[in-house]
């Protein structure tokens, strides 16, 4: 007859054999693969913000940029990590460049980054943008689309916000060398200006 200390132990010390190797191996991967990403969904009211802008032009004065005042608007939050980078340079200029076919007449662009006015004025002059880049220095406002990523920076994310204010569209892995990221946003936003 076995002493019962055997037998309870028995198992704990197969379930440690089980993780053990398992644990060794998370510590040889580094940082998870999956990020969980908690934003607003489609047909969900799109949380309301406040943020100081910049455009190439100027540093935006009272009153900032507010989501709530651009109801009736289809609008276009496009989070991004900085300004000068190579993805969000190529993002940004496609935009610019694109801008006629990718959002049309009475469409509110914003760029949204924790960069200050001052660099979001360079960025924009130097590619021209034709739109507004906010300034979330704190990433409250990018927490709240689930865009904030590690170390002070955004994760590169898009939503269209339809006329009353639901999100019409949202991709939360917006490739900025893709161009099939770039067709389905232009059809996006189509759609939101349909929506009535």
């Amino acid at each position: 007859m076995r002493p019962r200390f055997m037998i309870s132990v028995f198992p704990l010390l197969a379930g440690l054999l089980l993780v053990a190797p398992l644990r060794a191996q998370d510590s040889t991967i580094g940082r998870p693969a999956a990020i969980l990403v908690d934003g607003p969904r489609e047909g969900e009211i799109a949380p309301d913000f406040s943020l100081p802008w910049a455009t190439r032009d100027s540093i935006g004065g009272e009153p900032w940029f507010g989501l709530t005042a651009q109801r009736g608007k289809v609008v276009v939050l496009a989070f991004y990590p900085k300004d000068f980078t190579a993805g969000c340079t190529a993002e940004m200029r496609t935009f610019a460049d694109q801008y006629a076919d990718l959002f049309g007449e009475d469409v509110v662009v914003v760029g949204v980054n924790p960069d200050s006015l001052e660099t979001h004025v360079r960025f924009a002059q130097s590619l021209g943008l034709p739109f507004r880049l906010l300034t979330d220095s704190e990433q409250k406002v990018s927490q709240k689309y689930g865009s904030a990523g590690e170390n002070g920076y955004n994760r590169r994310t898009v939503y269209v916000v339809d006329r009353k204010g639901r999100v019409a569209y949202a991709d939360l892995r917006f490739g900025a060398l893709d161009p099939k990221a770039y067709r389905d946003l232009k059809l996006a936003v189509q759609r939101a200006k349909r929506s009535h």
